[in-house]
């Protein structure tokens, strides 16, 4: 498309010109040999500037539709717009649906807002999933080294976890009741293929799920090991810093 026009919008590539200089004023004691390059240079310049403006103009105006508005001279000289049915019916769908996802984001918000609000702890985890082994059956492949973690935005809030795949999520993908944990303990810490080096914990349930959480961030890690012990009344055997259990 040529950059003279956009949609309905109209550039003129000269329609602003650069004033000439008064005979006389300070300007007409330069050399005539630089003049010409000089105002050559200060009309690019101006001539670029008002592209720009012309531009974001007519994008501005162009976001209301992707063939822009129909613009009109009414016999007074008035600029208006003439919508067909059609064209209009097309336009009151387009702000319905705009409409739409702002009752939708805002409605994320406030909820974003009130699971903050009332949590008791919150962030983004990595998670991943494995189940204890029933009696009798072998013992499970080692895969350690299997990086099959996925970023969760976990909850703790009243008597569960929630799982949410983004914090904006309005329902929680999974959850798991605190009753139901019977173990909560550290994981060993481990490099990722980034060379970086993650902490984590796990959770097990009484029906043998075992839910890995790490992070980059230790401090963040030992808080939710720390709360989750505490409101699931468990003794952990991972020793402070200090030595002390």
């Amino acid at each position: 498309m040529d950059d003279s026009s956009l949609g309905k919008i109209k550039v003129f590539q000269d329609h602003f010109q650069v004033s000439t200089p008064i005979a006389g004023s300070p300007q007409s004691n330069t050399p005539s040999s630089s003049q010409p390059r000089s105002v050559n240079s200060l009309r690019s310049n101006s001539r670029s500037r008002t592209q720009r403006k012309f531009k974001s103009a007519a994008l501005m105006l162009n976001l209301f539709n992707l063939r822009g508005l129909p613009w009109v001279t009414s016999p007074d000289g008035q600029e208006k717009v003439e919508l067909t049915a059609t064209e209009l019916e097309s336009l009151r769908s387009e702000l319905a649906d705009l409409e739409e996802r702002e009752a939708l984001l805002k409605a994320q918000l406030e909820h974003v807002d009130e699971k903050l609000r009332s949590a008791r702890l919150s962030g983004y985890l990595y998670i991943r999933t494995r189940w204890k082994p029933l009696p009798g059956e072998p013992p499970p492949i080692d895969d350690t080294d299997v990086d099959d973690w996925l970023p969760r935005f976990v909850v703790l809030h009243g008597s569960c976890i929630f799982f949410y795949l983004q914090s904006t999520d309005l329902s929680p993908q999974d959850s798991t009741l605190l009753s139901d944990i019977v173990e909560v303990e550290s994981l060993p810490s481990f490099t990722r293929e980034d060379g970086e080096t993650w902490d984590g914990f796990y959770v097990l349930t009484r029906q043998g799920l075992r839910i890995e959480c790490s992070n980059t961030s230790k401090i963040q890690v030992n808080s939710w090991l720390l709360a989750l012990q505490a409101d699931c009344k468990l003794v952990s055997d991972t020793k402070t810093p200090n030595g002390s259990t």
